[in-house]
């Protein structure tokens, strides 16, 4: 028997939990057979307060699945007694027991090459060959066995076209499969339908993306940086989430008056999600934020409005949620990660990828009884150590549209900061750990 990280057994499990897990039941810890064949999770009721244990099987295409819940334990001491009895039963029986009979008919793979070679996304080609990246290749690789591919052409545009696209579609896989949303893919557009336990949403996934071979870097000169964060950047947003308005999604019979949500990253540039994430604040609500920190840390934020965004004779209205069509949108979410780092991250805490990889990732975090107010703190750890924490919400943005006919609840995603234009003031909620503009360091050792 082996004793599970949360981590480990979050990864293995995939999209599994249903949202009301997080009402009904409390885990109080997660085990294997030596080689995870079989998985076993003890779990105590909120309500009644004693405990069971829940043994999951890999049903045919390689997903956990529950295939045994066991009678009621007034201890969890005799909970945990049953566990090594349980595992050694189940994972000497036959794999086809695990079936649940709704399997599709085959597992996906990412990573079998559908392109030649020179034909690959050289960041698709780094994921496989680079052995600093084998800890997301890992943890994606263990997502595989969870996620649909409605149009069928989700493997080809990862390896070539459309990379950054579709990591950012696995990204936001992974932020509802850890929210424990049940995630419905049958319908066209947009892409996921998703149901917790607040309510219901659609989402939809947007990048901003390279513009041609003009775009080799940010602008070293102050003056020339300052004109590209506040009008160049606002307009790399502008271009696909006006695209986006453009599709109509409200209006299709199966949208009903369910929140839209779209999600954007920006890939502009290598280093620009971590980057831009307040040219998105300032071209979404149309107004130009400067904020100042006092002696003792407090943070104030000044609003000035902005009615476009000039940059070399183009313009664009500032102000999203204000075009007409906007209203339909509840809310945007982004993050502001590189999201191959974020997956490298959450993939070797989870236990993936080379022995030899040492990992530490350093940034800004606001730990005080009011993160809102008080300047964040920087802190560097090693990724494996006690001290350091992480989930895949966190750097999640959540931009709440003042003007939306479906407002978004609060309480979804409550753990990602939460940005709202009200009374003509920003108003910002952070969690506790809000971790944010994280660096990953990495190294590997001689052995």
């Amino acid at each position: 028997m082996q004793v599970l990280t949360r981590e480990r057994f979050d990864a293995l499990l995939g999209s599994t939990r249903s949202p009301w897990t997080r009402i009904v039941g409390i885990e109080k810890g997660w085990y294997s057979e030596k080689n995870e064949k079989v998985l076993c999770v003890i779990v105590q009721d909120t309500s009644d307060r004693d405990f069971t244990c829940i043994v999951l099987g890999r049903d045919l295409v390689g997903r956990f699945r529950a295939v045994y819940l066991t009678p009621f334990f007034k201890t969890l001491k005799a909970a945990r007694s049953a566990v090594p009895g349980l595992l050694s039963t189940w994972s000497s029986r036959d794999e086809e027991e695990y079936s649940q009979g709704d399997e599709p008919k085959k597992r996906m793979d990412f990573f079998a090459p559908l392109h030649p070679v020179e034909k690959l996304h050289p960041d698709f080609n780094s994921l496989i060959s680079d052995e600093r990246l084998s800890a997301a290749r890992g943890i994606i690789d263990s997502m595989m066995s969870y996620f649909k591919d409605p149009d069928g052409n989700f493997v080809e545009q990862f390896q070539s076209t459309a990379f950054n696209a579709r990591l950012w579609e696995l990204y936001l896989f992974a932020v509802l499969a850890e929210e424990r949303c049940e995630i419905d893919r049958s319908h066209p557009a947009p892409d996921y339908l998703f149901t917790a336990v607040f309510g219901e949403c659609f989402l939809e996934a947007v990048t901003a993306n390279p513009s041609g071979a003009g775009e080799t870097g940010y602008p070293t000169a102050p003056n020339k940086l300052y004109e590209y964060m506040h009008n160049y950047l606002p307009m790399k947003f502008s271009g696909p989430l006006v695209s986006k308005l453009g599709k109509h999604y409200w209006e299709k019979p199966y949208i009903r008056d369910r929140p839209i949500i779209l999600a954007i990253a920006d890939y502009h540039l290598p280093d620009s999600m971590q980057r831009s994430q307040d040219a998105l604040l300032e071209y979404l609500y149309g107004q130009r934020f400067e904020r100042e920190y006092d002696k003792a840390g407090r943070l104030s934020i000044k609003a000035q409005p902005l009615a476009e965004h000039v940059w070399f004779g183009k313009r664009v209205p500032s102000g999203f949620f204000q075009l007409s069509g906007a209203e339909h949108i509840s809310a945007v979410i982004s993050t502001g990660e590189d999201t191959i780092m974020k997956f490298n991250r959450m993939g070797h805490r989870a236990g993936f990828g080379s022995a030899r990889i040492k990992m530490a990732a350093s940034g800004w975090r606001c730990i005080h009884g009011h993160p809102a107010r008080v300047a964040p703190v920087r802190f560097k750890l090693d990724v494996n150590s006690d001290d350091y924490e992480e989930f895949w919400i966190d750097g999640l943005q959540v931009y709440h549209n003042p003007r939306a006919r479906n407002p978004l609840d609060i309480r979804l995603f409550a753990d990602a900061t939460h940005r709202r234009w009200r009374d003509g003031q920003l108003d910002s909620t952070y969690a506790d750990r809000s971790p944010n503009c994280v660096e990953t360091h990495l190294s590997l050792s001689s052995s």
